[in-house]
């Protein structure tokens, strides 16, 4: 064990923390090294989705002496960046365990800093967290969430006064001010003002609801679609049932029950992830019962959607998240009566470019990001009365309509999805029916997403070895594809290899690679920025010609994205 890890430890068992911890911290100590070593070889990092991390002891895991060491960084920062200003700032949290802990936690250290705090009564959707910044003109945001990860996971998630999360300088300069409090002495758990504290509740949601609405509110056809909702135990339980009686799908909307109130343990799935397709399974059962016309599901802190759809066969079929966004970004669009050219959507680099050529078909503007919807978030405030924001969507189950929120709403999705569903029965169609439309019109786009995880501090730098490998010795064919274009985002640098020439990028630093072949298949590289993860993402596309050559084209398109998988691993 290295000297730096064990002056960690021993300080870890000093009287500075509770008994509680410095116990657990000795068993781990005696009885298993190399867990201990991955719990401090490291601090946690901010990455693409804030703080995430295991719950257990250590500097390298989420618990109440890194969420206090975290909330103590922002509360320096927060008083260093708005003086002799009064400075409130929201505090929301999912269904997980430690949860609600960790933010009574946050609250008591803001409190005691002389920060006002509105802190929601109890769970709610991570966007309402975001709209609640706006709502109350809060200079900051915390949200306690590890969104879709495992249950062993929680995260701390920092929004800034546009209600979009923390982007450069500020997560740099927090995380500074994080990294000089080597005295967790200094961390004000104690001397909780409770008059800084006030409590947000079901008036919010009101108010929530009501803007959800708006974005639906000249839609006056009949209601006659069939839905089964499940929350996968978490966030939007209330809430987006309560919507959808408000929009007029009362009638015929089923919720999973087993999985219909909060549950740390998300004991019903082996992931509370909508990405996964067993995490529907259970709703998929109880629409097949119901013969559901689509199956919704929210992860855990309710900004990702998965969705189910009924076929013509009566099979449901599960969509992947680039096929729900460009189904989502299609209806905005088809349903905004006055586009104009400086009208946008937004979307990821690794998003589907079917968003991009749907945006060119109604004339609007796409604008690609880093992975995040932070960087969303970000266009959305700079263009603010220079452009409107129409859309934004991201390949991991994330869309945002509207800008009233500042991160992926799976509410928002929800609904829309659903009045994209009710208006294609009333065609005597189904969502697949529309998306082969797509196609047929502009092209069979088709993406694929391997992940390979190599966990704890050896994992750490296989993925960091893998990306220099890449980086220092790229592909130049790939299946007999030759590499026409490659992006460094970290060196900032576009190489068109045809011409021989290289050009600088205008995007933030990131550690992403894409590789363009001749045929315009992009394959992007990447480690994950909340999980022990190496990312490959592949988007190809071929021409539709008809309905019944779709079946054979997407055979082909899923052959030749898992040559290219077998090419690069």
């Amino acid at each position: 064990m290295e000297n730096f890890i064990k002056e960690k430890i021993n300080y870890w068992l000093s009287d500075i923390f509770d008994k509680e911890t410095r116990e657990k911290v000795k068993n781990l100590l005696e009885n298993d090294e190399n867990q201990i070593i991955d719990c401090f070889y490291k601090d946690l990092e901010f990455g693409t989705g804030g703080l995430r991390g295991i719950m257990d002891v250590g500097t390298n895991r989420m618990n109440k002496y890194t969420v206090g060491r975290a909330t103590q960084g922002l509360a320096n920062y927060l008083l260093k960046q708005f003086p002799n200003e009064e400075i409130k700032c929201a505090i929301g949290f999912d269904t997980r365990n430690n949860s609600a802990e960790f933010a009574n936690i946050s609250a008591s250290i803001l409190a005691a800093n002389n920060i006002k705090v509105l802190l929601f009564e109890k769970s709610r959707p991570t966007p309402e967290l975001s709209f609640a910044v706006r709502h109350y003109n809060c200079k900051a945001g915390i949200v306690i969430t590890a969104s879709h990860n495992p249950k062993e996971y929680n995260g701390y998630k920092v929004y800034w006064a546009d209600g979009g999360q923390i982007i450069p300088p500020h997560d740099h300069n927090i995380i500074q001010e994080v990294n000089f409090i080597t005295d967790f002495s200094k961390i004000q758990f104690q001397n909780v003002d409770n008059q800084n504290i006030n409590i947000i509740g079901k008036e919010l949601d009101e108010i929530y609801s009501e803007k959800i609405l708006t974005l639906i509110e000249n839609n006056k056809s009949s209601k006659n679609l069939s839905i089964v909702f499940s929350p996968i135990h978490g966030s939007t339980w209330e809430i987006l049932p309560q919507v959808f009686e408000k929009a007029g799908y009362s009638e015929n909307f089923y919720i999973v029950e087993e999985q219909s109130k909060p549950d740390g343990h998300f004991s019903s799935v082996s992931s509370p992830n909508p990405e996964e397709p067993a995490t529907l399974s259970m709703a998929i059962e109880l629409a097949k019962h119901k013969k559901a016309d689509i199956v919704l599901g929210t992860d855990p802190d309710g900004d990702r959607l998965g969705v189910a759809v009924r076929n013509s066969d009566g099979e449901y079929i599960l969509l992947n998240g680039n096929q729900t966004a460009s189904l989502l970004t299609n209806y905005v669009l088809s349903q905004n009566k006055e586009l104009y050219y400086n009208d946008f959507i937004v979307k990821t680099i690794v998003t589907t470019e079917l968003l991009q050529k749907i945006a060119q078909k109604f004339d609007v503007k796409c604008y690609d990001v880093l992975t995040g919807f932070k960087y969303i978030a970000q266009i959305i405030e700079e263009k603010k009365g220079e452009k409107q924001f129409l859309c934004g969507g991201e390949e991991s189950f994330g869309f945002l309509a509207g800008d009233f929120v500042r991160d992926k709403d799976a509410v928002i999705a929800a609904l829309l999805i659903t009045e994209c569903a009710n208006l294609a029965k009333q065609k005597n169609k189904n969502l697949l029916d529309i998306l082969i439309d797509i196609y047929l019109e502009l092209g069979f786009y088709m993406e694929g997403l391997k992940s390979i995880t190599k966990k704890g501090k050896d994992g750490l730098k296989e993925i960091e070895n893998m990306m220099i490998n890449f980086r220092n010795n790229p592909p130049k064919t790939i299946i007999n594809q030759n590499v026409t274009e490659i992006f460094d985002y970290e060196k900032l640098i576009h190489i068109n290899i045809i011409e021989n020439n290289t050009e600088k990028i205008d995007y933030p630093k990131s550690n992403v690679l894409q590789f363009v072949l001749e045929d315009a298949t992009i394959i992007t590289v990447r480690p994950s920025g909340t999980e022990p993860k190496i990312k490959f993402y592949i988007s190809t596309k071929e021409i539709l010609k008809n309905k019944k050559e779709f079946n054979t084209v997407e055979e082909k398109l899923k052959l030749k994205i898992n040559n290219i998988f077998k090419k690069l691993i």
